[in-house]
């Protein structure tokens, strides 16, 4: 009689917790609020992982700097909060269509890698994001957008709730985490601060019917605010 027994993962994998679906924090940066008239110049994409012990994680970010598509305007005042150099030499920005691809490409990846069938947008203000980049998608015409194109997940419901914080840099000073105010405004550090918020949230939210059954919870008993809280 063999000595090995089988035993179930302590939580059930990516796949089968959020519908088949891989939240994946996307970030943006923009000449303007107006999305069907306003370039899009940044984005980063954080898809969402999971550690050993089943606890979500952010994962390896992708960005691109984009330059200005054909058509779309700036509005000076939007440099002015981003501090965006458009013209910088240094700036490596890519073709909208090349920019997009950049980073679905690691978004489909991990989506495969989780055996989920497509990402969600994880955002704060999440649709502000999903509008430009819906809006990019149709004028590239892009056929491989791995992103669903109606519902997100948007942490200011969720800092909102935790700790009646919906702005972001305040939340993230609520949730424990440190925020440099000199690079905020940067596709790739907003994304990796609005992932960091998402997973503690997400962390420390009970995860119900995530577990295999008769299997304890790897852990849902986090406190909010402080990530490194015991199990």
């Amino acid at each position: 009689m063999s000595d090995e027994t089988e035993t179930s993962p302590a939580f059930k994998p990516m796949a089968e917790r959020f519908r088949g679906y891989l939240p994946v924090v996307v970030d943006v940066e923009t000449g303007g609020f107006d999305w069907n008239r306003h370039a899009l110049l940044e984005i980063a994409a954080v898809p969402i992982e999971l550690d050993e012990d089943g606890r979500f994680v952010p994962g390896e970010v992708a960005s691109a700097h984009i330059e200005p598509a054909p058509g779309t305007s700036i509005d000076p005042k939007s440099l002015e909060v981003t501090g965006i150099k458009v013209d910088h030499p240094l700036r490596g920005a890519l073709p909208e269509r090349e920019g997009l691809d950049k980073v679905f490409m690691p978004v489909r990846a991990a989506a495969k890698k989780h055996g989920c069938q497509r990402a969600i947008l994880v955002g704060h203000n999440a649709h502000f994001d999903l509008n430009f980049l819906n809006a990019a998608v149709g004028r590239v015409q892009h056929k491989r957008n791995p992103f669903h194109p109606f519902s997100v997940f948007d942490t200011v419901t969720m800092a909102g709730m935790a700790y009646g914080q919906t702005v972001l840099a305040r939340a993230v000073h609520a949730a424990g985490l440190e925020w440099d105010q000199r690079e905020a405004h940067s596709a790739v550090y907003d994304a990796e601060r609005t992932a960091q918020l998402f997973c503690i949230i997400a962390n420390a939210w009970p995860q119900i019917g995530n577990a295999t059954p008769g299997v304890a919870q790897a852990s849902s008993a986090g406190k909010l605010g402080d990530p490194d809280a015991a199990d």
